[in-house]
Order: C-alpha cells, then structure tokens, then sequence
C-alpha cells in the first residue's frame, strides 16, 4: 500500500542522523513516540512502518509524524531505528532492511523480547562486533509514562549512542543499564512480565473480597487504591519492602494471620519459580527464532 500523502514534506533531508524511525506502529511505539514528541521532538523527525492503513493514519494525525507502509521506506536515512514488533516476526523484518542496514549503518534499538544483539546483527548482515545494537525491555506501564526499562549496549555503541537510546527509552519511565545480556531475560521476567504478576494479585484480591461479602465496586475500589498506595510507599520511601511490610504487621494481629497464611503456602518459592520460568521462556524465544 502507498505512504500517508506527502510524508517527505515533513521531514529533513535525506541522510539526516537526526531522524528516527520506527518499525512497527503499536502500543508501546505509540508510546514511546508520545513521549518524544511531549519532550519537544518534533514529528517531522520521527518516521514509522506500520503495515495497516488506519494506523498510519492515526500516527500521522496524532503525533505528525510521518508514516509508511514498510521498512525500507521509513528507515531511509535514518540515523536510528526502533525496532518495535513481535519477536517471532524480527528476523523477516531485519532480513528485509540489511542492505540499507549495511549502508546506513545505524543505531539499532530493539525493544523484542528474547532476541539477541547477535541475531540481529546477523539478521542485518552485519559484523556482531561492529553493529551498534541496543536491546531494551519496557514494560506496559510506559504507556503511561510510568514504565522501566532495562537496557543493554553491545561494544558498538558509543557515547552519544547511548545517550539517544536512553533518553528515548527514559521518555516512557525509568531506564537501567544491564552489562551482561544473559541477564536481559531475567529483566524480561522481573520487569516486563511483572505488571501481570500485580494485575494476578489484584484480581485475587479482588475475588476473596467478594467472597467476603463485599460489593463488587466496593472491592474494586479497595483492592485498586491500596495497590496504588502500596506502590508510591514503596517507590516515594528510602526503605526496603521487608522493612514497609513489618511495620504494617503488627504481632498477632490481621495482617499478620494473612502473612503467615502466605508463608506457610509458600508465596516466595512460587515467585522465584515463576520469575525462573518466565526467563528460561525467554531463552527460549531466542532459540526458537534463530
């Protein structure tokens, strides 16, 4: 299908490293690109692939950016690109864009779950060593502006490339470098699977409270304010979560008999296994897609 009309007419010269495109026009790149252009990127730097019309036009009309129908036309010239679809699709993305990935040379960023620097550099066709690849994990809650990423550089990237990534990536949240990719799953499982294990807890919370006899907005209410209170102690206090929860545990009292009820059903082991899980799936999705 053709481009949004007239795309070029908003944006820079051929060539410009100023540009951004992104690969991929979906929730967290709707995200990600709100949040650039609310820090005072302008759209006509921000170019974008989405294959599905009324998408593009939504992104167009959004965030005056410009949109187009594949890869190959939204990374031309661009001096970064996001790399922001499912992982099961990024080889045939990354294979499509390698020539002018070898021409172009430039700032790789992937936020795709399970995906190694060094398939992508491969997928590129270019040199592990010499491709400047950052992985990313966000997570939902930058939808929000309230999200975390972990990020990892391969040895390619240098200073300013860094930099971009971050204050890309730090427009939806907060942002933390990782040294070792082996770990990027283990953030995968913590931070980009957790908002799940919270939402898990909530609807629990939520069906025991109704259980109790309470009505369902009453629950609700409860369970969501004091999900939302829990969390700004833990974020807004210097202290440490053991520390929040014995101060609300007085001895023999409710919430003690609801700890130990915890305790004794084994809620830690069951998160470490889980959090486990989540990362070897990981690993996983990187085998399965090589």
């Amino acid at each position: 299908m053709a481009a949004s009309p007239n795309p070029e007419s908003r944006n820079p010269k051929p060539g410009s490293s100023d540009r951004i495109a992104f690969i991929g026009g979906g929730n967290m790149a709707r995200s990600l690109i709100g949040g650039l252009v609310t820090r005072g990127v302008q759209g006509d730097s921000i170019r974008v692939a989405e294959p599905v019309e009324a998408a593009r036009e939504a992104l167009a009309a959004d965030f005056g950016v410009a949109a187009f129908a594949t890869g190959t036309e939204a990374v031309d010239g661009a001096g970064a690109w996001v790399l922001a679809v499912k992982p099961q699709v990024l080889r045939q993305v990354c294979e499509a864009l390698a020539p002018q990935a070898r021409a172009q040379r430039p700032l790789v960023i992937s936020i795709a779950a399970g995906i190694t620097s060094a398939q992508i550099a491969r997928w590129l066709g270019g040199d592990d060593a010499a491709t400047a690849i950052v992985r990313c994990m966000p997570n939902t809650p930058a939808m929000l502006g309230a999200g975390v990423t972990g990020l990892y550089a391969t040895p390619a990237v240098d200073g300013p490339g860094r930099a971009q990534a971050e204050a890309l990536l730090s427009s939806a949240g907060k942002t933390v470098w990782i040294d070792d990719e082996a770990k990027m799953d283990a953030v995968t499982a913590v931070s980009g699977s957790g908002p799940a294990y919270v939402f898990l807890l909530a609807e629990a919370m939520e069906d025991a409270a109704r259980r109790q006899g309470l009505p369902d907005d009453t629950a609700r209410t409860l369970v969501l304010q004091t999900v939302l209170g829990a969390a700004r102690m833990l974020t807004e206090s210097e202290e440490p979560p053991a520390e929040l929860r014995r101060r609300v545990t007085s001895p023999g009292g409710t919430t003690q008999a609801a700890i130990e009820t915890f305790e004794r059903g084994g809620l830690r082991a069951l998160v470490d296994e889980a959090i486990g899980n989540a990362a070897e799936r990981g690993r996983q999705l990187s085998a399965a897609n090589d």
